[in-house]
């Protein structure tokens, strides 16, 4: 049985946060407003009370904050798959490989596979939108590492819950569905120990080339990450790869750091002989230039003659500039080990046992029916649904209808002149990267911020009063209008002003005040600091010159006044034969 649950319901569920009271009259106020709004509704189930790691918040029903929300439903069902080789083999049956024989007398070595229809049998049921968020389910480890205020450490929580996206995997040889143009995706997940949801915003933003952007957020946790990734495809002859092009940046709002990530390619080899076998190779790079610590992984395929423990067989390395910290070695569908270079202890860095699955945070998507036509699942039902029954013929059929349905609108928008125009993505004309046009990068402020959700695609935090957004940069957005007494929302778009009466216009007054307060105190400090280092240098100057002067060789004085004397002898002499000679 599926659970139904909005964001203010999902909150009510898992955790209860005081964060959203300003102070006791608030508190009062909301609490009448709730007894009003829910005559007639049964009590509420209480759950168990827990402690914010971040916040060290007290629990106490969210119910009445009033948002407009989208609906998400639990995930019923996951496939995770087993490590080793096994689960990534695919035994081909006759019927099907006469449809890989008839694909290949299509393509020739070295071409791009972007354009070719591919047979439904090596597909995975769902979105390759979808498959990108597999990373996320361990995002409590970057809620872990936003709190780390050791720059080493932080890299490490880093390329751990990097390295947690990969050992879910479906079991055989399967490629998701390549999305159709403005298709997108919206899940999020829960973090029960920090009261917060960490939402992902997906989006296809170009068919040719096939270019997917993603967005996630999770202020409160502080972080969030953007990139887009271009999917190609090349043929080798009895192997293909599947190059995923592009970057992932993710930040730390508290902190203004930048982590810049690329992704291993995935290989499939035994296509026209051997046993159809999916692997990951190449080498990814985990760069923070603000810290200077970076992270290279290897992704390694196996040899042609190696052993079982030559498969999915990872290496790494973790530096300070060129200084090796760290070496990583063992598997990214099991264990890792971590050897640090100075003390030359090893031990254990990841391992997804089963206890560490039991506590994957729990996913939650859209609603089906608020998902509108190209949300992913609506988008691809048919085509699922056939698959799910073993029934290609019908499967390839409705992929058909779908992608002639894409290339029609193509060919209507070139005759009309028209460009596409993305819903949630807007690209960079300098640079040309792709990024959320909703994004808010502030960090997250308790005394403000009450809870982040999201609406339509759009993420959002409601806050108590109003104050400056933090969006990407040379993004051009269109103002959003807002009704007049509603409750303050944040979002990277300019907003009217509530009127909300005397009393919020004398809270936000009072803000102002403190926030001056404080700005001047950080002021005063910065002066101070300042005075303490001219002084501390004032004292550096005076040492060395003291220094440099004791190091001189001192001048001969006796040297100088006897030079005088002779002098003085001379003249006297001088003065006495001129005397004598002109008695």
């Amino acid at each position: 049985m599926k659970l139904l649950l909005n964001d203010s319901e999902i909150e009510r569920h898992h955790f209860k946060d005081q964060d959203m009271y300003s102070d006791k009259s608030d508190k009062e106020n909301d609490h009448d407003h709730e007894e009003s709004d829910n005559d007639g509704l049964g009590k509420s189930e209480e759950s168990d009370s827990d402690t914010s790691e971040r916040q060290d918040d007290s629990y106490v029903d969210p119910e009445p904050i009033d948002v407009k929300e989208t609906t998400y439903v639990e995930q019923s069902h996951e496939e995770l798959g087993e490590a080793g080789e096994a689960a990534q083999t695919e035994v081909v049956s006759e019927e099907n490989k006469s449809l890989i024989w008839t694909l290949l007398k299509q393509v020739r070595p070295g071409m791009d596979l972007s354009k070719v229809v591919l047979p439904t049998f090596i597909l995975e049921p769902r979105s390759f939108l979808d498959k990108l968020s597999d990373y996320y389910y361990h995002a409590d480890f970057l809620s872990e590492a936003a709190l780390e205020e050791n720059a080493y450490n932080r890299m490490k929580k880093v390329v751990k819950w990097y390295l947690s996206g990969f050992y879910k995997k479906p079991k055989g040889l399967k490629k998701p569905y390549n999305p159709i143009l403005g298709e997108t995706f919206r899940c999020m997940w829960i973090h029960p120990r920090t009261n917060s949801k960490t939402f992902y915003i997906a989006e296809q933003v170009s068919h040719h080339p096939p270019i997917s952007a993603f967005y996630v957020s999770n202020r409160k946790d502080g972080f969030c990450l953007s990139g887009s990734i271009l999917a190609k495809s090349k043929f080798y002859g009895n192997s293909l790869s599947a190059i995923l092009d592009g970057e992932g940046r993710l930040t730390f709002l508290n902190r203004g750091e930048d982590y810049v990530m690329t992704m291993p390619y995935a290989h499939c080899k035994g296509i026209l002989y051997g046993t159809m076998t999916l692997e990951l190779g190449g080498t990814v790079n985990i760069t923070c230039e603000k810290t200077g610590y970076s992270a290279t992984i290897e992704f390694k395929l196996k040899p042609f003659l190696g052993n079982n423990d030559s498969v999915n067989q990872i290496s790494g390395k973790i530096k300070l500039g060129k200084e090796v910290l760290a070496i990583l070695e063992g598997h990214w569908d099991s264990e890792v080990t971590i050897s640090d270079k100075k003390t030359d202890v090893s031990e254990t860095f990841w391992n997804p046992t089963s206890d560490i699955k039991q506590r994957r945070l729990p996913r939650y998507t859209v609603k089906f029916e608020e998902q509108d036509d190209f949300e992913s699942e609506k988008l691809w039902q048919q085509v699922t649904r056939a698959i799910n029954n073993k029934d290609q013929t019908e499967a390839t059929q409705e992929k058909y209808v779908l992608e002639e349905a894409q290339r029609k609108s193509a060919k209507e928008r070139k005759l009309k002149g028209e460009e596409w125009t993305c819903k949630l993505f807007d690209q960079d004309s300098v640079t040309g990267e792709w990024h959320y046009k909703y994004a808010d990068t502030r960090p997250w402020d308790p005394l403000n911020d009450m809870i982040q959700f999201e609406k339509d695609g759009t993420i959002q935090t409601k806050v108590r009063h109003r104050t400056p957004m933090v969006s990407v940069p040379k993004i051009k957005r269109k103002p959003a209008s807002q009704k007049k007494g509603e409750c303050g929302f944040s979002s990277p778009e300019p907003d009217n002003q509530d009127s909300s009466g005397s009393e919020a216009q004398l809270l936000k007054h009072n803000t102002r005040i403190r926030k001056k307060g404080a700005d001047l105190g950080e002021l005063q400090s910065a002066i101070e600091s300042i005075k303490e280092t001219q002084e501390d240098i004032k004292r550096d100057i005076m040492a060395l010159r003291n220094r440099v002067t004791s190091n001189s060789p001192p001048v001969d004085y006796h040297f100088l006044q006897f030079k005088h004397y002779v002098f003085i002898l001379l003249m006297v002499l001088l003065q006495l034969i001129i005397n004598f000679l002109f008695k």
